[in-house]
């Protein structure tokens, strides 16, 4: 966002692109002196299925683990946790706030996403707060792709508000109506997400959410899939240190109570908790992102890690975590778990 600006260094959701072509999203808000915490997403090709709007360029999706493969085998020295990247490396830095500048200006039409700019600002939403992110970032984006829209800080809660008088109050002046996702979109992204939880235990969670939606056209035009994220501003940033990883131990599950959750939507998720062992519960998965609420009780099941005194439970200690969720007993009652 534009709040990132005054940081020397790229932030969460920002994407950039290296010297040799590669396209990653940065995966962190701080990072060491040697380099960029972040995901490669993107890899030239010329038989690739994406094209760069801006110059052309061939590329194909890297998924986490060709991903991991390709870095292995052509910058093994960058390889960590996940990807660091030394900044001599970068050639680009791309922000979302620029698209929706580009938007905004005509320089790039998306006729949906600039009225849903439009109806967040009328209803209070900083546009200054705004931007894209995702394959639209880089300009890879193609028929198939949904819109991963950025609201940054407090402005976020202002959106998802926003978003939710959207689908229950059609604006007639606009071309495009905000509407909740049909049943076929909602199976779409939960095979996506390849939760272990059932359809119904995720689907009743997600709705609860409220921060995805749909543009459906007035005019016989295609629909199109949105996602409202959450990224910290530059304040939110300020006051708050770099995450420490610790030592992982065990897998465990746990039944906690949620006490505080103000970066429940961001990624990593964080909710701290009332538990005799556990102080936190962190999810590197976006299906737990906002998956509880303060006073709910949770069962979770994650790796233990140690840090100091504290411990954490972690959520997405790999791409496709089966065995590591989150659900709220509160919501659900008893879960109906996947076989």
């Amino acid at each position: 966002m534009t709040a990132s600006d005054e940081f020397k260094d790229p932030v969460l959701r920002d994407f950039f692109v290296t010297k040799d072509g590669l396209i990653f999203s940065v995966s962190d808000y701080f990072h060491p002196q040697k380099g960029i915490r972040s995901v490669l997403r993107y890899i030239p090709d010329e038989n690739g299925d994406r094209i760069r709007k801006k110059g052309g360029g061939r590329y194909r999706k890297a998924e986490f683990g060709e991903s991991f493969e390709f870095l292995k085998t052509h910058h093994p020295d960058w390889l960590s946790d996940v990807a660091v990247v030394p900044r001599q490396d970068i050639a680009e830095i791309l922000k979302p706030a620029d698209v929706v500048a580009d938007i905004l200006s005509g320089a790039r039409p998306f006729p949906a996403v600039e009225e849903l700019i439009r109806r967040l600002e009328k209803d209070g939403v900083s546009v200054s707060a705004m931007g894209i992110s995702g394959s639209v970032l880089p300009g890879l984006d193609n028929e198939e792709s949904d819109v991963d829209f950025l609201v940054c800080g407090p402005n976020w809660f202002k959106a998802k508000k926003s978003l939710a008088d959207m689908k229950q109050k059609d604006d007639p002046s606009f071309c495009y109506t905000i509407s909740e996702l049909d049943h076929d979109m909602w199976q779409t992204v939960y095979k996506k997400r390849k939760s272990p939880l059932s359809f119904e235990d995720f689907f009743a969670h997600e709705i609860r959410k409220g921060n995805r939606g749909m543009f459906i056209s007035k005019n016989g035009g295609k629909d199109v899939f949105f996602d409202l994220l959450f990224v910290r501003s530059s304040d939110q940033i300020k006051e708050t240190e770099p995450i420490r990883r610790g030592i992982d131990t065990e897998k465990k599950e746990i039944t906690a109570v949620i006490t505080k959750a103000p970066y429940a939507f961001d990624n990593p998720a964080i909710y701290l908790i009332d538990h005799d062992e556990i102080d936190e519960i962190y999810s590197y998965t976006h299906t737990y992102a906002g998956q509880a609420l303060p006073g709910e009780t949770v069962q979770a099941r994650g790796m233990v890690e140690v840090i100091g005194a504290r411990k954490r439970l972690v959520i997405g200690t790999s791409r496709e975590a089966r065995d590591e969720w989150m659900i709220s007993i509160t919501l659900l009652g008893e879960p109906k778990t996947k076989e």
